[in-house]
């Protein structure tokens, strides 16, 4: 989902091993091979379509010395020289993009999970205000979770379809039983559902102490939310004391660092028993304190600060293991969601999961027969040495300054929702991209790359490509919005024109002809290859196309919630939408250390170019465009 290609690759300079993922059952596994493989472009094709791309953002000068680039890779055998090694690729691999992709943009990324990877899910609010509400909750959410673990287990999950093509499914099956582990220069993700003994266990974690809660009977069934209630209250009873070293503030430091901690920590017996523990664990439930009471206006956004991270570390964070693949977060006050470690997954499959998971805790309570006296949940122990204590403080601290330094904004814009650009016959997502084309142009005078992602999970093994907001058409019309010369229906026809041209392209990513995967594929084929750098790959150009000060991604829900994300450049902004039938959610993410960005203002001004977008329409008659 998030665009971190930028970043990671500049400082990519060595061979890749694959990842072993997970095998698929029967059912899936003929599913999966009926998948047609991810193709590689014509390379004449990426290379016209790439300088295409990059006509709104940098100068005629800047374009010509690309295009003269592009020509020598072309005319020179070098691109061709790597299109063929791309294309041997895809002939042995189930997709030549995958591991490339999971190790360049996740597991190989040294920043932190935290903000700057892991996205976010803030949930409807829930009506309790209390520990009894709190744990009810959560016991019925866990009996949601391990529902929809029962249909993949099965294979009962129905297959998914897009344009009336099959998804691919596998990522259903890397988000539960799985965990990051930190490296010295690279992260792996390590997999335990398909173990010959797979986990009975998720991790609950309360006051930063950790236990693992068996989940499963004796005879294989799940425990119901009764169970798990009482469980849950034990849970509770034996960690109210809250002198204990926030452990898990460990995995929200820098990738080397905590790779460093890791090391020392795992060395003691104890320690390493406890967090394999979590890592085996289907999942985590972190069961929250209050946070300070905000402003009705606030709230949103104070949750989606606590989902991406807990807060700090005098709030939340330490009451996390931001490793794991899935953490649900209930908290006291009835504000709830999910972080979720990106390596494994985008974000429709993890979406597709909660809104089963908030369907089924809604559903009544079946009446129960008595029930057999449960084991104590096992607490997680940790003999916590001077050298970790301090790395501990190093993490606490570098965690309240990445704590201070996001700026979240998350709102409704409730003047319409999908049903409009529908009512309009134009694509919903096309639409709000265009309009947020609109806004940035307003505040900076000038149009941005732009970062969407779009789904390759028609292919086998597929992860995402990029879809480009910033077109040819979009700055034609933004340009036209605010030129007071112009006639409103010149300005509508040229705004369904950049509605259009962004439906096409979004067809184009996802039908596997986007160029951005590709040129990434082109540019470690040659690192493979060990031969030079390209200079279409140094030219400032490239630079300037992977910079992407807008990323943002359309993760569509059936219920009410909205993802959230930090952004991928420092003087970026982090958006996501859901797009309901008469409201929108939004979230606006930036950093207040940069001094041009603002998530409040980014925000403003979206609402203000969707408005003003939707009176231009409706004041103009239809055009025969």
């Amino acid at each position: 989902m998030l665009a971190f290609i930028a970043r990671s690759m500049a400082k990519q300079a060595r061979l890749v091993k694959p990842v072993s993922l997970v095998k698929l059952p029967g059912r899936y596994l003929a599913h999966q091979e009926s998948l047609p493989c991810l193709p590689v472009p014509p390379l004449q094709q990426t290379l016209d379509k790439y300088l295409l791309a990059l006509k709104p953002l940098v100068s005629q000068e800047e374009w010509n010395h690309t295009k003269h680039l592009a020509d020598d890779f072309q005319t020179s055998g070098v691109g061709e020289r790597l299109q063929k090694g791309l294309e041997r690729r895809a002939k042995k691999t189930e997709n030549w993009l995958s591991d490339w992709w999971l190790q360049t943009a996740y597991l190989e990324y040294r920043l932190p999970v935290v903000v700057h990877s892991s996205p976010g899910v803030v949930l409807p609010k829930q009506d309790f205000v209390d520990r009894q509400g709190q744990l009810r909750f959560a016991a019925k959410l866990i009996e949601g979770v391990l529902d929809f673990k029962t249909m993949i287990d099965n294979e009962t999950l129905p297959i998914e379809y897009l344009g009336g093509k099959e998804l691919c499914m596998n990522q259903y099956y890397q988000i539960l039983s799985s965990c990051r582990v930190p490296g010295p220069k690279r992260d792996s993700v390590v997999n335990y559902s398909q173990a010959t003994k797979p986990p009975t266990h998720i991790t609950v974690v309360h006051n930063f102490q950790f236990f693992e809660l068996d989940v499963y009977n004796s005879d294989g069934t799940p425990l119901t939310a009764d169970q798990i209630f009482l469980q849950l209250e034990k849970i509770w009873g034996s960690s109210l004391q809250t002198n204990k070293e926030p452990i898990g503030i460990l995995t929200t430091n820098h990738r080397n660092s905590w790779a460093k901690s890791y090391n020392n920590l795992i060395k003691d017996k104890t320690n390493k028993e406890s967090v394999r523990i979590i890592q085996k664990s289907i999942f985590t439930v972190c069961l929250d304190a209050p946070m300070p009471c905000v402003s009705e206006e606030l709230y949103k956004s104070r949750v989606a600060a606590q989902m991406l991270h807990g807060g700090g570390s005098r709030w939340n964070s330490g009451n996390r293991w931001f490793d794991k693949t899935l953490q649900f977060i209930v908290a006291e006050d009835g504000s709830c969601g999910l972080v979720y470690e990106h390596a494994p997954a985008e974000g429709p499959p993890i979406v597709a999961l909660l809104d089963h998971v908030v369907e089924y805790t809604k559903k009544p309570e079946l009446v129960r027969s008595p029930m057999t006296p449960l084991p104590m949940p096992k607490k997680l122990r940790f003999n916590i040495t001077p050298e970790i204590k301090n790395d501990i403080e190093q993490a606490k601290q570098n965690l309240n300054i990445m704590v201070h330094d996001l700026d979240v904004k998350v709102f409704v814009f409730g003047v319409f929702g999908k049903n409009f650009p529908k009512s309009q016959k134009m694509s919903p997502d096309a639409f709000i991209q265009v309009a947020l084309q609109l806004a940035y142009y307003r505040i900076y005078g000038q149009v941005c790359a732009t970062y969407e992602s779009a789904s390759l999970r028609i292919f086998r093994l597929g992860r995402t490509d990029t879809i480009r907001s910033a077109s040819v058409d979009s700055l034609n019309f933004v340009k036209g919005m605010e030129d007071t010369s112009k006639q409103n229906q010149e300005k509508v026809d040229l705004f369904r024109k950049a509605v259009l041209a962004h439906r096409s392209y979004t067809d184009m990513a996802i039908n596997g002809s986007a160029i951005d995967r590709h040129l990434l594929g082109l540019k470690l084929q040659a690192i493979e290859d060990l031969a030079s750098m390209p200079e279409i790959f140094m030219d400032t150009s490239y630079a300037v196309a992977m910079h992407y000060n807008l990323s943002t991604s359309q993760v569509p829900a059936k219920i009410d919630c909205v993802m959230c994300f930090g952004p991928v450049v420092p003087d970026g902004y982090g958006v996501c939408y859901n797009p309901m039938e008469d409201h929108i959610n939004f979230s606006v993410s930036a950093f207040n250390s940069c001094a041009e960005t603002n998530a409040a203002r980014l925000a403003h001004y979206l609402e203000r170019a969707l408005c003003d977008i939707q009176q231009l329409i409706q004041s103009t008659p239809r055009s025969k465009l």
